[in-house]
């Protein structure tokens, strides 16, 4: 349980500050072009150091890149609550993302590692669950203490849950031990982060440049290329950060797929949502962090139930029903007015999507996981990790471009609401491929209860 709670930060770090932009914004006299940078600086660093977290792990010690990770975490967000400045802050959230890329990927092996069969199964239900409801609650939270407190407060109440995690962890009985006493691929490690950075930063650019800009195809680029090289290093090493016999293992692929696209989906509809009742519905930040709440609480149960589904009947099915649930969610949505009601025609197809999507962050997980030994825990966690942060950038600037100028709040009431209808839809359709490429994909059968992690399907 401390390792999801420090999970739920990580991830409700990514969404917290969405609500509060416009508070900070203003507070801190930020320019148009550095309001972006308060969110994406900590998915930069977060996505692109994920897999060198998760090769640490595995090389230097589950619980001391855990609890590293964790302290540069807790005075990060002390630092981005102290922000005087948009640049202060915007380094705050960027270190944050550092500390997030070690603990989170160490957290979910040392989770890996000490279960085994259904208790697995059930404590990467809950691992997901903290992933959908926390990236909810962020939101939530935002909204309350943007109209309470102060948007400080996102960040300091990060402090004591910090706090308490490093003081109650090296207490508990996990695995801690390093696997051997190999030196860590730094080429690979330059070449992965940069590459998942360069990508994740032409995916988050293309959504107000577009995907014609310079600005993005070059990063975008050059982000494939080092992708590339990451290869080409990897078959020559000793100690590869990625083995590339990973690379050829069904589940671990399709599982980062679903992720993929289930975080895109997911992260994208909170985007849409939040951007839709403050700019077309006149919600304040509070009223609309509210709206999150029904959400989250769905998110949590269809995570629980996904997680026992996919014991009784296998991976497959879970995932076509859960992304066809939310396709459904979704054509809901695409019908929003400009003058209804959230609580009427918002939060019923966005909690239909919700649960349905959360079926599938278990999927990706358990599928992911399942094949892996103790020693390789770390770097596939960072795999599915990144899985995660791509899909989140991937999602936000698919249905970004498509809304349009709705998303500034630039246009009239009609135009925002057609911009918005239209990005619904489209992820709806989304889902319904995702849905399809599924049940195709992911591995035939379902977990054997009465084996551990190495078992594979």
């Amino acid at each position: 349980m401390l390792l999801c709670l420090a999970q739920f930060m990580v991830i409700l770090d990514v969404t917290v500050v969405n609500v509060a932009l416009p508070v900070i914004e203003s507070d801190l006299d930020l320019d148009r072009a550095a309001v972006p940078w308060v969110v994406t600086a900590y998915t930069l660093t977060f996505g692109g150091l994920l897999m060198l977290g998760g090769r640490l792990a595995d090389l230097v010690g589950k619980r001391r890149i855990f609890l590293t990770g964790l302290v540069i975490f807790t005075l990060a967000s002390v630092g981005s609550g102290l922000a005087i400045s948009g640049t202060m802050l915007v380094v705050a959230r960027g270190l944050q993302g550092v500390g997030a890329a070690m603990l989170s990927p160490a957290a979910l092996s040392i989770i890996t590692t000490t279960f085994a069969g259904a208790d697995r199964n059930r404590a990467l239900g809950v691992w997901a669950a903290i992933g959908g409801a926390g990236a909810a609650i962020g939101v939530l939270l935002g909204g309350v203490l943007s109209a309470g407190p102060g948007w400080e407060w996102a960040f300091f109440i990060n402090v004591p849950v910090g706090v308490a995690v490093f003081l109650a962890l090296p207490a508990s009985k996990v695995d801690g031990r390093a696997h051997d006493g190999s030196r860590p691929d730094i080429a690979g490690a330059v070449l992965i982060t940069a590459a998942g950075g360069l990508i994740i930063y032409a995916l988050i650019n293309a959504g107000g440049a577009g995907w014609g800009a310079v600005s993005t195809l070059v990063p975008l680029g050059v982000g494939i290329l080092a992708a590339a090289l990451f290869v080409v290093v990897e078959r020559k090493v000793a100690a590869p950060l990625v083995p590339l016999v990973l690379l050829r293992r069904r589940p671990v692929i399709a599982g980062n797929l679903v992720m993929v696209a289930a975080a895109g989906l997911l992260i994208a509809s909170f985007f849409l949502a939040s951007l839709y009742a403050q700019h077309v519905l006149r919600m304040g930040p509070l009223e609309t962090g509210l709206l999150f709440l029904p959400v989250a609480i769905v998110i949590t149960i269809g995570a629980h139930l996904g997680a026992r589904m996919i014991t009784a009947s296998g991976w497959r099915p879970v995932a076509g029903i859960g992304f066809a649930v939310a396709a459904v969610g979704f054509f809901l949505l695409s019908r929003v007015p400009a003058d209804g009601s959230a609580w009427v025609h918002l939060l019923p197809g966005f909690a239909i999507a919700g649960a349905g999507l959360a079926t599938t962050f278990v999927t990706a997980t358990t599928s992911a996981m399942t094949a892996v030994e103790h020693s390789m825990a770390g770097v596939v966690s960072g795999l599915v990790n990144t899985g995660h942060e791509i899909g989140a950038a991937l999602g936000v600037a698919f249905v970004a471009a498509i809304a349009g100028a709705g998303v500034e709040g630039a246009v009239e009431a009609s135009a925002q609401v057609q911009g918005f209808g239209s990005a619904f839809l489209a992820a709806g359709i989304a889902a319904l491929v995702a849905a399809g490429l599924s049940v195709v994909l992911l591995p035939a059968g379902k977990p054997d209860p009465s084996h551990g992690p190495m078992m594979a399907h």
